[in-house]
């Protein structure tokens, strides 16, 4: 491999003409050179000189290339050095040693230029490689640290949220309701003094009042969605959830003259009941607001390899791709204009079935109704990690 920065090489040996051949062979391979002829100058050099790697020959007066070796690993300043050995010894115990003592390589004189040159771009590469992965770490420990920083801040946003949910919850329902019992007051005692521009603006403050109360229940479901931690599941008996259903949507139902057709049985499958019967609510709500006229609303169940599909088909007019695309985004409409609606409903039922471990969708087509769809784990299969 080609070393592409000026890599600097320090060579230590104390006979002249191993410096000599090494210098220059190094120099025309384009590498800067220095020189020690003992260990006590190499100990020097590397103080004030930051050498890519050393070249040490074991045999030399005074400190020899071991101890030489041994105090350069002992200091934090230099131990990262790659160092390889050149000794005509070739004693395997000594070889040992020098690995033992933290070179790197081992070099047998008569040297060999080309595989010089082929063991220092070796461990030049090792060492850059380490670099790298050190600067790797140290961004990431960076990133780590400002991630649990930012988690630190969206727990307190969170809680945050929930005090704020509290708020709409306590503060902004109450008076709500009671400007709707006040209004239904009105509407009855005073009737016959209201007049008709009278009962129409009742009517509106009644009704609008009615629809805020609906988004703020449908905000705090979703927040409590998204908050829960635990989920109590259970063998989902459906039939007695549409039924539920049915008597929430009874005066719904009988405006729309809507017919309802439901199967005999109901596969059982694993889930949490109250989400559920939120699911259905919001299908069957869609379906009575956008289907025929009258809507008729067909509900099934079809079951798959490792689930239970559930779901509604209406006789509305049905909706294109690039609006079915959008539907489960929070605060998209089906059709508007032509029924009101906050947009949140199925937004809810995503993030409901996501928390089950199932999937929801819609199938339709212009002209040919639409098929809104949930699915849910089989009861042989394992819930209890949600």
């Amino acid at each position: 491999m080609m070393i592409k920065q000026t890599v600097k090489i320090l060579i230590v040996d104390d006979i002249p003409e191993n410096i000599s051949t090494l210098f220059s062979f190094l120099d025309e391979n384009n590498f800067e050179v220095l020189v020690a002829r003992d260990g006590s100058s190499a100990l020097e050099l590397v103080n004030y000189e930051s050498p890519d790697l050393i070249l040490l020959d074991i045999m030399m007066p005074g400190i020899d290339g071991f101890e030489t070796c041994k105090i350069l690993k002992s200091n934090v300043k230099t131990q990262d050095i790659p160092i390889i050995f050149m000794s005509a010894l070739s004693e395997t115990t000594d070889k040992v040693k020098g690995f033992d003592l933290g070179a790197v390589d081992y070099i047998t004189k008569p040297i060999r230029q080309e595989e010089v040159l082929a063991r220092i771009n070796t461990h030049i590469t090792i060492r850059n490689l380490q670099h790298e992965l050190q600067l790797k770490n140290e961004e990431l420990k960076y990133k780590n640290n400002e991630l649990a920083t930012k988690n630190i801040e969206l727990k307190q946003i969170n809680a945050e949220l929930d005090a704020f949910s509290h708020t709409v919850a306590h503060d902004l329902k109450n008076p709500l309701g009671n400007l709707m019992t006040m209004t239904d007051f009105l509407a009855e005692e005073y009737a016959s003094n209201l007049g008709t521009e009278g009962k129409v603006c009742l009517n509106n403050i009644f009704s609008s009042s009615k629809k805020m109360i609906s988004i703020i229940n449908a905000l705090l479901l979703l927040s409590s969605i998204t908050k829960r931690q635990e989920i109590d599941l259970t063998a989902l008996n459906m039939s007695d959830i549409i039924y539920q259903v049915e008597q929430r949507l009874a005066n719904m139902i009988k405006q729309h003259q809507a017919k309802l057709i439901m199967p005999d049985n109901w596969p059982v499958v694993m889930g949490y009941a109250p989400w559920i019967e939120e699911v259905w609510v919001n299908y069957l709500n869609n379906g009575l607001k956008y289907g025929g006229k009258p809507p008729i609303l067909e509900l099934g169940a079809t079951e798959e390899i490792n689930a239970v599909r559930f779901w509604v088909r209406d006789n509305g007019d049905g909706i294109d791709k690039q609006a079915s695309a959008k539907l489960f985004t929070p605060f998209t409409r089906l059709h508007k204009g032509s029924a009101e609606g906050h947009g949140l409903g199925l937004s809810i039922v995503q993030r409901i079935i996501s928390r089950l471990q199932g999937k929801v969708g819609v199938e339709s087509e212009p002209g040919k109704g639409s098929v809104f769809y949930f699915t849910l784990p089989k009861l042989s299969n394992n819930l209890n990690n949600l």
